[in-house]
């Protein structure tokens, strides 16, 4: 039996993620990855059982990753305003610096792989952002509502302004690069909108 490569691993999961960002789940396949690789197809059979098993395995590992990056410094017992800006700053940061895998969990999120995907990280970080939601609502921070209308107005517009700079333009083709202020005046509406 042949000892894995760690370094052709690597490439294989480098190279899987842009052909599928670059040609979505549909348009790609084992031979793709192969080619795209400049190694044999039966080499990725070595790695992997088929082509399901080689997304789900890059989906768990680099969902744990973003899991880890989001709730890097965040302390369910943080106030509302220093527990969301530490969310912001940790989503921020892992989007912008890993632009390639936001547009790869964008195709699975939408995709048979959604499951998969989010059981990676969502045990730990629903735990620890469940705890955070208590709280504040314990706290009298904001009023109980749901999970999906909270994750709207905390995160949907901080994911519209990464994705206007990770495109480096916004509505109508004006160029557009996060800075700082627009980061943070953009924060300062939603937490307006969140408070009690």
């Amino acid at each position: 039996m042949r000892i894995r490569d760690e370094e052709k691993t690597k490439l294989v999961k480098e190279k899987a993620i842009e052909l599928i960002v670059t040609h979505g789940l549909e348009g790609f396949s084992m031979n793709k990855l192969a080619k795209a690789c400049s190694i044999s197809v039966a080499t990725l059979y070595i790695y992997y059982k088929d082509r399901d098993d080689l997304i789900i395995t890059i989906a768990v590992e680099e969902g744990n990753k973003m899991g880890t990056a989001m709730i890097a410094d965040f302390d369910p017992e943080m106030s509302l305003e220093e527990g969301l800006r530490k969310q912001w700053e940790n989503r921020c940061n892992y989007s912008i610096n890993n632009p390639m895998m936001s547009l790869f969990f964008d195709q699975l999120r939408s995709s048979s792989y959604q499951q998969e995907f989010l059981a990676s990280f969502l045990k730990e970080f629903k735990t620890v952002v469940g705890k955070f939601m208590h709280n504040i609502i314990q706290r009298g921070e904001i009023d109980k509502m749901p999970f999906e209308v909270y994750w709207s107005i905390a995160f949907a517009p901080l994911y519209n302004l990464i994705r206007f700079h990770n495109e480096g333009k916004s509505m109508g083709g004006r160029p557009f690069k996060l800075t700082d202020e627009i980061l943070w005046q953009t924060f300062d509406l939603a937490l307006k909108a969140l408070k009690k």
